[in-house]
């Protein structure tokens, strides 16, 4: 298991080097034609493509922005924090509340849904994980905190918490026995499912309604870029609602904006199976966010151990919700002239 972690990790660093040096610094005063860099802190993936789509929508409209996939969220934070990337995906609720940097979240992308599972071979359930280790996708991510929470609940102690970025990753360690016990994505659950021979054991995870992923950026984008930012969050808005109509819209839409060409022919024929059931689970919230979720956020990181919670959570502190209520008060229909963007979801 020591091999292979350090195996990932070497895999993973030239990439990372790569990444940040085709960042240039963000200088204050930025013209409004420079491009938005965007920082998504995990593997390109079929997850990622409502980002990529809600991308080239707000593109056709005029708003130029750029993504570069990270190794973690830690390296996308730090990213953003300093200045060679704007925006940035993630969850920094620990890091807003320990660090006070000038960085607010302002658009709720997904809700949990993951999946605990374990080599049925060497374990049943959560009380034989004691002084056992389990896998992760990095620090800090929604995967750690509901892995921690589940700890306290289950009155169990890990050995170890090891971090490996992209949930495909986590699941083809699972089939190829360098893992025994992480956390998944719905599609790794079903490839677990269909490839493990029946070995997999899914591990039982109840009341948790917690922030996956957020949109946030630093205070002076959201400011100086406030009418791009705007238009961002009206293509999110529009872009999940479709989803939420139609599940399928998102493959024809990643042909018709030539997104991750290069994705496994197996990769993609699970992102309508892959969408469905994230709608049906309810992972894509149609609102953007709203200040309840906010508290409900620090409510469960706290119960997972990795923020302290002080009473009545103080929603400046950690949101901006500007970009979202000016979207909303516009309404989320992008204009005529968008272009490819216009195909209207099959009924």
């Amino acid at each position: 298991m020591t091999s292979r972690r350090i195996t990932l990790a070497e895999a993973c660093a030239g990439a990372i080097a790569l990444a940040v040096a085709s960042f240039a610094p963000v200088a204050p005063g930025m013209a409004q034609e420079d491009p938005i860099q965007v920082a998504f802190g995990d593997i390109a993936s079929v997850e990622s493509l409502n980002l990529l789509i809600a991308i080239e929508r707000a593109k056709e409209r005029g708003v130029p922005m750029e993504l570069t996939f990270f190794n973690s969220e830690d390296v996308a934070v730090q990213a953003v924090v300093g200045g060679q990337a704007d925006i940035g995906v993630g969850a920094p609720y620990a890091f807003l509340k320990n660090s006070q940097a000038p960085v607010r979240m302002f658009y709720r992308m997904s809700t949990l849904l993951f999946f605990p599972v374990v080599n049925g071979e060497m374990y049943k359930d959560w009380s034989d994980l004691d002084g056992e280790e389990v896998t992760v996708h990095s620090r800090g991510s929604g995967t750690e905190a509901l892995m921690r929470l589940m700890e306290q609940v289950n009155g169990i102690k890990y050995s170890n918490i090891s971090y490996v970025p992209g949930a495909e990753v986590r699941t083809g360690a699972m089939l190829q026995g360098n893992v025994n016990a992480t956390i998944v994505d719905s599609a790794g659950m079903r490839l677990l499912e269909s490839e493990g021979g029946g070995k997999f054991i899914r591990l039982p995870v109840e009341g948790v309604n917690a922030t996956d992923e957020a949109l946030y950026a630093n205070n002076e984008l959201l400011e100086e870029r406030s009418e791009d930012v705007q238009v961002f969050v009206e293509e999110l808005l529009r872009t999940w609602a479709e989803i939420d109509a139609d599940p399928t819209i998102v493959a024809k839409l990643r042909e018709e904006y030539d997104l991750l060409p290069d994705l496994p022919d197996e990769a993609a024929a699970d992102i309508t199976p892959y969408y469905t059931e994230s709608v049906e689970g309810g992972v894509y919230p149609l609102d953007g966010g709203e200040p309840a979720d906010v508290q409900n956020d620090i409510e469960f990181l706290a119960a997972a151990g990795q923020v302290e919670a002080d009473g009545e959570v103080n929603v400046d502190d950690y949101w901006n919700f500007g970009p979202l209520e000016a979207a909303k008060a516009a309404g989320t229909a992008a204009p005529a002239e968008a272009g490819a963007a216009d195909a209207a979801p099959a009924n």
